[in-house]
């Protein structure tokens, strides 16, 4: 026996291991998935594809109902000046910008179920400024600066300090005018009307001042202590006003008694 044929003989299941030999010609066994691994292995491409087709969709979806384009999404839209804002908005969180706008041919309009409050600070976070829109109307915490104050057609507008001092100033004036209604000015202290260059001008067919005390003077006729009430029968008066500007009667006769009655100016 050759080397070559014991070599062969010594391993006599190498050519099942390698293969087999048709005609010539090597032949090795075939490898591949059979059976339920076959079936789950097209399974599993098939649910991927659903999958992939399924997401594709609803993402089409999702950008189709939030209409987003390259300048934004849905009512927002991002400008080179700011973001843009159209339709009815709802913010749930702090919103902090620059400006708000609405368009020319729209009013803006801002709704709470409770109040709506504004809020300016300086550089440091310290409030400045503060305006609340509530059930009991508009309180401002500090100075308002507004050329017209109106209330809504068939309303009541009052302007109310309840704690401080309510004050209305102008360059060049304050106009009060009720074009319908009355014109009410009430307060527990003192009501104090100033010009410092022009003059303070009532414009109504009847001017009522109620409670305007009585002049007081000494009557030579009577002889009459000083601080007693001069009073005429007739029910006629004569409006006369202090040097610090407090207003008492005086009796009208034909010439001014606003002189005899000044005591009143001095026990005042």
């Amino acid at each position: 026996m050759t080397q070559e044929q014991y070599i062969l003989a010594a391993q006599p299941n190498s050519l099942h291991q390698r293969g087999s030999s048709v005609c010539g010609a090597q032949v090795y066994p075939a490898v591949g998935i059979y059976g339920w691994r076959k079936r789950c292995l097209y399974f599993f491409i098939l649910l991927l594809l659903v999958t992939m087709i399924v997401n594709l969709a609803l993402t089409i979806w999702i950008l189709k109902v939030m209409n987003f384009t390259p300048d934004g999404m849905g009512k927002l839209r991002v400008t080179k000046e700011g973001v843009r804002l159209e339709g009815e908005s709802e913010f749930l969180l702090p919103l902090y910008v620059k400006e708000i706008q609405s368009r020319g041919d729209s009013p803006l309009i801002m709704q709470s179920d409770r109040n709506v409050t504004i809020n300016a600070r300086n550089g440091e976070g310290q409030l400045t400024g503060q305006l609340t829109v509530g059930s009991e109307g508009v309180v401002f915490s500090h100075s308002v600066q507004t050329s017209h104050v109106r209330a809504e057609p068939s309303q009541d507008l009052k302007l109310e300090s309840p704690t401080r001092t309510l004050t209305l100033e102008a360059p060049r004036g304050v106009e009060l005018n009720a074009g319908v209604g009355d014109f009410t000015a009430s307060c527990r202290k003192d009501l104090l009307l100033q010009s410092s260059e022009g003059e303070i001008f009532l414009d109504a067919n009847i001017i009522r001042l109620g409670n305007i005390p009585l002049g007081s003077a000494v009557d030579p006729l009577e002889g009459a202590a000083a601080g007693t009430t001069y009073t005429k029968q007739t029910g006629v008066y004569e409006l006369c006003a202090c040097a610090n500007g407090k207003l008492y009667l005086s009796p009208a006769e034909k010439s001014s008694t606003c002189q005899t009655t000044s005591n009143f100016c001095l026990w005042s």
